[in-house]
């Protein structure tokens, strides 16, 4: 089959590489890629980024399946319009993707679905928030109610904190929430609307600087491992948290299909919500691909249930001078053939001497071992072989799960 992959970042690149593999994809496309994606797929410049002018590629390349990866296509309605015209597609459709493109939805909805989640309320006006802003005491999480590209969350440890990431936050809506104290895990599962394939637990480090300090990013790194979650927990992440929502979501009429990321906490209290997102995580999916031994094409076309490699995976993002705040771009990328390692190209473009920086997450260097302690070891080993002026890594990601081994 011809197989098109949405977008152009580090997880486009790790769900290319899994799909390069199957036996089922004949050619491999992707819109508009990136340049380590050049080598396992076509890449296709895309001029405007809508649900149309990604179908008229589709219908272009005559492709039997599209798979999705960034949100805001999918937000935008992208699987409702190719499957008006009869074409396959991996996602949500527009309305069942508010998991994501809403926060105040999201909470609505979990409560309607009975989901455990932090208390929270949300404030129309930036003075609503400001009056009520010591409801749940502190420390106090403030999300922007759009898409934020995984930056539209601030952790505010006191009222001056708060009212300094009121004055950042996008204006519109905003949701103020209970912290909620525990360990937290990205626990994806993919459902073609009937049956659901749970995904290897992993572990996202959001915070730009070692110790999970500084300001949230879209995320440096991850590490994928069969003990961050025992069966029994994931036991009660299905039954409290996945099922009650694809439950409701198809009593509300707005089925889902694709990949459900819910972002947990595990509390004292037991498992609680933190946030959907209706597609992969990055870099979840870098580690979460590394470690898949099965076929990723016979899970989307024949429902086979997903199997793993015992070895724990570690992806390390590098990132660019500046991020997450303002990033220089154009920087010159030395060590990424010689590095021996999977590396996945997020913000990085072709210049005239080589393969530059083009964005704040410019790689996901990848590796795995036979135990954790290894594949942090052969991760940051390759991390060492490559270099670019300004880039800075967090040194620490794998680590809080070393305490399980």
């Amino acid at each position: 089959m011809n197989v098109l992959v949405i977008g152009g970042g580090g997880r486009e690149h790790a769900l290319a590489w899994s799909l390069k593999q199957s036996k089922l994809v004949k050619k491999l496309y992707a819109a508009p890629g990136n340049p380590g994606i050049e080598a396992l797929a076509t890449c296709l410049p895309i001029q405007e980024a809508s649900p149309e002018a990604y179908l008229q590629l589709a219908e272009s390349i005559q492709a039997d399946l599209t798979v999705v990866g960034p949100e805001a296509p999918l937000v935008a309605g992208v699987v409702d319009l190719f499957r008006a015209q009869g074409r396959r597609i991996i996602g949500p459709t527009a309305q069942a993707a508010q998991l994501e493109g809403s926060k105040v939805f999201s909470k609505n909805f979990m409560t309607r679905a009975g989901v455990p989640t932090a208390g929270a309320f949300t404030s129309d006006t930036p003075e609503d928030a400001v009056a009520r802003i010591g409801e749940f005491g502190f420390p106090v999480v403030l999300k922007a109610d759009g898409l934020a590209a995984g930056k539209g969350v601030i952790i505010a440890q006191d009222r001056g904190q708060a009212l300094e990431a009121l004055a950042k936050l996008p204006q519109g809506r905003i949701v103020v929430e209970e912290f909620l104290r525990g360990e937290e895990v990205s626990f994806i599962v993919y459902t073609d609307g009937h049956r659901v394939f749970p995904l290897e637990a992993t572990q996202d480090h959001k915070a730009v600087w070692d110790g999970d300090q500084g300001p949230n990013t879209g995320g440096m790194g991850a590490y994928c491992d069969g003990r961050i979650l025992t069966p029994r927990q994931v036991d009660q992440a299905m039954v409290q948290v996945i099922h009650p929502t694809l439950e409701r979501m198809k009593a509300e009429g707005t089925p889902y299909t694709g990949f459900l990321y819910a972002g947990l906490m595990m509390t004292t209290g037991g498992v609680k919500v933190l946030e959907f997102n209706a597609r992969l995580g990055d870099p979840e999916t870098q580690a979460l691909m590394h470690r898949l031994s099965s076929d990723l094409g016979a899970l989307f076309l024949e429902g086979e249930m997903p199997q793993w490699k015992p070895e724990p995976s570690v992806c390390v993002v590098m990132a660019a001078h500046g991020y997450p705040a303002q990033v220089r771009t154009g920087d010159l990328i030395h060590g990424i053939e010689s590095c021996g390692t999977e590396v996945f190209h997020a913000g990085t473009r072709r210049g005239s001497a080589g393969v530059e920086t083009a964005g704040g997450r410019v790689l996901g260097v990848t590796a795995s071992g036979g135990n954790l302690k290894l594949a942090i070891a052969n991760t940051y080993n390759a991390v060492d072989k490559i270099t670019f002026d300004g880039m800075h890594n967090r040194k620490d990601i794998g680590q809080k799960g070393l305490r399980r081994w």
